[in-house]
């Protein structure tokens, strides 16, 4: 296996529902990120072997490959591949995987991994339209199999499982949005985050020609442990969740650019970190929620560390209980899960988040000079998807 590094790894400001990003259309904010990675490094795009992005809700404008019609919008080279995948809310994380996996290989020297989102204008569940009747992703047959539970139901029997309980969870919602605040006030997030051209959405819900420049994250927001407390349960009549302790629907793209560590050489280009291992793992369906805990213990049995080797550990904020079932199993430093928030008060653009977390994880460790990342996610269906990263 080949060595591969990270040339640069860039983020989109992260969008509120109903925000800045209303009236883009994904592929416009896609193509902003997959420019931006070159006129950044100055590279050549059409040294790139292949593009893979992630996108869980395929349908509409992100339809018939988001991400290779990103890339023409872009207007970057047509001769570069470009595919979509879907693995759920980590689909961008595997996408970065899988285009680790091609450079790792020998398939190609330089890749891209990326995703994009726009949950305001692509709700959860559209990619399951009801007319026509193309019929359900889940059967008769599945059933026989498996309990088919919903995400909120998996954080709620995770919660069980842990024995977690709303005050812990709601500890937790405080933790990841006093995080955040610290993290935009002393401007952690400015080397990571590239501005987006938008339209503005006019009074007759129809898009200006007017557009403005997003610079900022948009979900961060005043918390205190007494609203939070007031808050209604989201997945059961007396269950531990509220909107206050699950990941905040969101609009964003993510990218990270891949190379072999002689490709940078010959570039002359410094690379960030190293991708030392991947993984994507399966996990039990129903409780659905619990792949960071097996995927990280396979990155680190397979790379001979412990969780004290670990100076970053981004694990994604789909509901508290993932977060706290997983410092419950693997017990790393709390201090060092998700420094600067997580998803519960930064949001998470289904299929952009995965290569958004991998950003900041590298953009963080070179701010406290530390050695090794984990980025991990739960997925829908059951899965758990691992990166494991080396500043050099």
């Amino acid at each position: 296996m080949r060595e591969v590094v990270i040339v640069d790894a860039i983020r989109s400001p992260i969008g509120r529902r109903g925000g800045g990003f209303s009236a883009s259309h994904s592929v416009d904010v896609l193509a902003q990120i997959q420019r931006a990675l070159f006129d950044r490094s100055g590279l050549d795009p059409s040294e790139v072997g292949q593009v893979v992005g992630g996108c869980v809700g395929q349908v509409g404008m992100q339809a018939m490959n988001v991400t290779r019609n990103a890339w023409l919008t872009a207007g970057l080279p047509t001769r570069v591949a470009a595919s979509t995948i879907d693995a759920q809310c980590g689909s961008a994380q595997h996408a970065v995987n899988l285009a680790y996996s091609l450079v790792a290989s020998g398939v190609v020297d330089m890749a891209v991994g990326c995703g994009v989102e726009l949950m305001t204008r692509v709700p959860m569940g559209s990619s399951i339209p009801r007319d026509p009747n193309v019929g359900k992703s889940i059967n008769k047959n599945y059933w026989a199999q498996h309990e088919f539970t919903t995400q909120f139901e998996a954080a709620e029997r995770m919660a069980d499982r842990w024995a977690l309980s709303r005050s812990d969870a709601d500890a937790f919602g405080m933790r990841s949005q006093k995080r955040a605040a610290v993290a935009v006030k002393e401007g952690r997030f400015e080397g990571q985050i590239v501005s987006i051209e938008v339209p503005v959405l006019g009074e007759d819900s129809n898009t200006s020609k007017e557009t403005v420049i997003l610079t900022t994250d948009e979900c961060p927001r005043e918390t205190t442990l007494e609203g939070l407390a007031s808050l209604k349960p989201t997945g059961r009549p007396d269950g531990v969740h509220t909107a206050g302790t699950s990941s905040q629907i969101s609009d964003g793209a993510s990218a990270v650019l891949l190379m072999t560590k002689e490709k940078a050489q010959e570039l002359g280009v410094t690379p960030m970190a190293q991708i030392v291992d991947v993984c994507l793992v399966g996990c039990d369906p129903v409780i659905m929620l619990e792949g960071p805990i097996p995927a990280t213990q396979k990155l680190l049995n397979g790379n001979g560390l412990i969780i004290d080797d670990i100076d970053v550990i981004e694990v994604n904020e789909a509901f508290a209980a993932v977060v706290l079932a997983f410092e419950s199993e693997i017990k790393p430093d709390p201090a060092r899960v998700n420094p600067n928030g997580g998803a519960i008060a930064l949001g998470h653009p289904l299929g952009a988040t995965g290569a958004a977390l991998i950003t900041k994880a590298c953009h963080e460790l070179e701010r406290i000079d530390g050695e090794h990342a984990i980025v991990t996610m739960c997925c829908g269906g059951g899965l758990g998807t691992g990166t494991l990263i080396r500043r050099i």
